[in-house]
């Protein structure tokens, strides 16, 4: 089977179980997501942290920003901002009152575009997946934004996919331009994968 074929596949289920998360268990996963979100960055870091809103259902919550931009090692959030040829440009995030609907059900910043290369400025980027394997592999919704994104990454930056429990998995279906990730974050702790 293609991996193009295998990814949708995967992915249906995945959906799936996400849908039937009930409100109460995905706040308490987003609650413990949140609590892990400081271990991820040291306080006196004044780093610089890609990061994304996420959709409804997606690890992280809608407040995901607001949580990250209260860190005391974060002097700055950029947040994705899709562009038509579905590569991703990046803007700071200013706050909630700053970010506007988009294609695709996303919300993005409405401030000043960073350009594709404002991802190279980060020392910490969290990305949205499905599921990620044990060797790093994210299986994400299939536009292949990220992907271009994180091939920009410096060397040495985590990239942490955020999911929720039971979405990291022996082996997701890749391709060649699959960029992999060094670690997840799940209500249950964080988990690296060796590089």
């Amino acid at each position: 089977m293609p991996s193009a074929a295998a990814k949708r596949e995967a992915r249906l289920p995945l959906l799936a179980a996400r849908r039937a998360m009930t409100p109460e268990a995905v706040a308490a996963a987003d609650a413990a997501l949140a609590a892990g979100l400081s271990a991820l960055v040291p306080p006196d870091a004044g780093w610089t942290v890609c990061a994304y809103v996420p959709m409804p259902g997606e690890p992280g919550g809608p407040g995901l920003p607001d949580r990250l931009a209260a860190l005391p090692g974060v002097a700055r959030v950029l947040l994705p901002v899709l562009r038509p040829d579905r590569d991703l440009d990046w803007a700071a995030y200013t706050g909630p009152d700053a970010l506007a609907p988009a294609a695709f059900g996303l919300r993005e910043p409405t401030g000043p575009r960073c350009g594709v290369t404002g991802i190279t400025e980060a020392a910490l980027v969290l990305v949205p997946a499905l599921a990620v394997d044990r060797a790093g592999l994210r299986l994400g919704r299939g536009g292949g934004s990220y992907d271009r994104a994180l091939a920009r990454v410096r060397p040495g930056t985590a990239v942490i996919a955020l999911l929720h429990e039971g979405e990291l998995v022996d082996r997701v279906p890749a391709e060649p331009h699959d960029q992999r990730v060094t670690g997840v974050l799940m209500p249950s702790g964080l988990v690296r994968i060796p590089g």
